[in-house]
């Protein structure tokens, strides 16, 4: 994962420094240190400083409010869906992952189907239970990912 300097600075390169600053008025110094590596107790010579992003996950760290963490999904139109805690599972554990993934699948096609039937619409309440649906699929999914990206289903070495 990169760290939040450098997804800043990639950001900030995209509109400028000048246009950050100017529209949070702020200086352009300070727009500048976020953007890069910020010190630590190593590295005295470090000119960063502790940014936004940075900023925000203390917050979060401290107050373990997910609100905080999906209003921001929310402002770039997404939504917090969080992974499934890693588990280091046997072989056969893979099939119950495929087949729950199937089933969570299958899920959230019936909870589309079911609204779908009501008269032709979904309502906001069906659109709510689809949304659930829809994110246990993604969460299976990526537990199932994370497993194979772990290498849990390659005994081949």
């Amino acid at each position: 994962m990169s760290e939040s300097y450098e997804i800043l600075r990639k950001a900030v390169e995209r509109v400028g420094a000048k246009k950050v600053a100017s529209s949070l008025g702020l200086s352009v110094s300070l727009v500048y240190k976020w953007c890069q590596k910020p010190p630590d107790d190593e590295d005295f010579l470090a000119s960063g400083s502790a940014n936004p992003l940075d900023r925000i996950k203390a917050i979060y760290d401290l107050t373990g409010e997910e609100e905080i963490i999906d209003w921001m999904c929310g402002c770039a139109g997404g939504y917090l869906v969080k992974d499934p805690p890693y588990k280091d599972i046997g072989d056969a554990q893979m099939f119950f992952q495929i087949q729950g993934l199937i089933k969570e699948f299958s899920e959230a096609l019936d909870a589309i189907s079911q609204s779908y039937e009501n008269g032709h619409r979904i309502t906001i309440e069906e659109a709510k239970r689809i949304r659930k649906e829809w994110n246990d699929l993604k969460r299976t999914g990526e537990g199932f990912v994370r497993a194979c990206e772990s290498g849990q289903y390659d005994k081949s070495s």
